[in-house]
Formats: C-alpha cells, sequence, structure tokens
C-alpha cells in the first residue's frame, strides 16, 4: 500500500474517531499527527508538481497545528472534521481513476 493512501486513511480515520466523546489528549494527538500528515503529502505533493494540493495541504496544516489553537468551538470542529475526513478518503478513490 502506498506511504500517500496509508496517511490519507489514518487522517481520516483520527478525524471521525473526534466525532465521539475523547479525552482533551487525543485531539493534541490529532492535531500532531494532521500536522506531520499533512505535511508529508504537501512535500508528495511539490515533488510530483501538484501546485494546488500542496496549497491545500499547508493550509490543512496551519488550521490543524498544535501550537496556536484554532478556537472554531466543538460543533464546527466535528463538521470539520468530517468534510476533511471524507476528502482525504474521496481523494484516494479520484486518484485510483485517474491511474485507470
Amino acid at each position: 500500500m502506498k506511504i500517500i493512501v496509508l496517511i490519507k486513511i489514518t487522517l481520516a480515520l483520527l478525524f471521525f474517531l473526534c466525532l465521539l466523546d475523547m479525552p482533551y489528549g487525543y485531539f493534541q494527538l490529532v492535531r500532531f499527527l494532521a500536522l506531520v500528515g499533512f505535511g508529508f503529502l504537501a512535500y508528495k505533493a511539490n515533488e510530483e508538481d501538484k501546485s494546488e494540493q500542496v496549497f491545500i495541504y499547508i493550509a490543512l496544516a496551519l488550521l490543524f497545528q498544535p501550537f496556536y489553537k484554532i478556537a472554531l468551538g466543538r460543533e464546527i470542529w466535528n463538521m470539520v472534521d468530517v468534510v476533511v475526513g471524507v476528502a482525504l478518503l474521496a481523494s484516494i478513490l479520484l486518484d485510483k481513476k485517474r491511474i485507470n
């Protein structure tokens, strides 16, 4: 399995688990892993000259970064988690369709 697909699936699952009643430490861990994961995805997209994806991944890395908390409220963060998780999974399917 390609590392990019594994990162996208892992991040999506982590975001979906944020919908449950988890301890605060879990959310901090997710924010750190999202920063690292989106940073890596941005790096790989840059290697493939996909500048629009680089911009999107950097924006997501900044949104989820753990150093300066962006206070959106629980309901909005839940919506962001679902949208980003679904988009990550959809991007896997779209990439597979482009290859075939």
